[in-house]
């Protein structure tokens, strides 16, 4: 009998072990993601950022060539505004409504600087301006560097997510509070789905 309980309280502390040392990984694993997730996010405002610097110095550029192009200028004006006046705080990944608002603010962001770039086309004199052209490098090169963001943001998420849902993690998540994030999504969808029309 004794045997038989000593058996028992060993199966039962090595059992106890092991869940104590996988809730333990579980939890890590949790830690690892969502830091991912904010470093990623980082990321994609960092070069949100850096393509908001970009614009003065862009349209002020423009600015001397094109007089008579108010409107464009007034659009780009008002969408960096409009971004600027979005606080970006701690609890915007876990607020979707404001999230939906900067990535909104940044489409139309995104939106004002081509209608700019189209006007720069009508000037030949402009486009031969090497700090237009640097400029003009400088933001493609930004713009690239947003897709890269935010795809290593959209894989954060995501991996985050599955652990989220996976067992016996699940179980875990909903122990410590954790919750599927919300990740990027197009704003207008149905402008996305239909393609260009192109006339020559």
């Amino acid at each position: 009998m004794k045997k038989l309980i000593k058996t028992l309280s060993t199966i039962l502390i090595l059992s106890f072990t092991a869940l104590s040392l996988q809730s333990c990984g579980t939890y890590n694993k949790f830690q690892t993601l969502d830091e991912q997730i904010k470093s990623a996010w980082s990321e994609v405002l960092s070069q949100y950022k850096r393509r908001a610097d970009l614009i003065p110095n862009l349209v002020k550029t423009v600015k001397g060539y094109a007089k008579h192009e108010a409107k464009v200028f007034k659009d780009v004006t008002e969408a960096r505004s409009t971004i600027g006046k979005i606080e970006i705080t701690e609890d915007l990944l876990s607020n979707p409504e404001n999230l939906k608002k900067l990535e909104a603010a940044q489409s139309s962001m995104g939106g004002a600087l081509s209608r700019l770039l189209a006007v720069a086309e009508n000037y030949p004199e402009l486009k031969a301006d090497a700090n237009f052209r640097d400029l003009q490098a400088q933001l493609e090169g930004t713009e690239n560097r947003i897709t890269v963001a935010r795809g290593r943001f959209i894989k954060a998420i995501q991996l985050f997510n599955t652990h989220v849902r996976s067992f016996p993690a699940n179980l875990m998540a909903k122990w410590f509070g954790y919750s599927i994030k919300e990740n990027f999504q197009v704003t207008d969808e149905k402008a996305v789905s239909t393609p260009p029309e192109v006339n020559f």
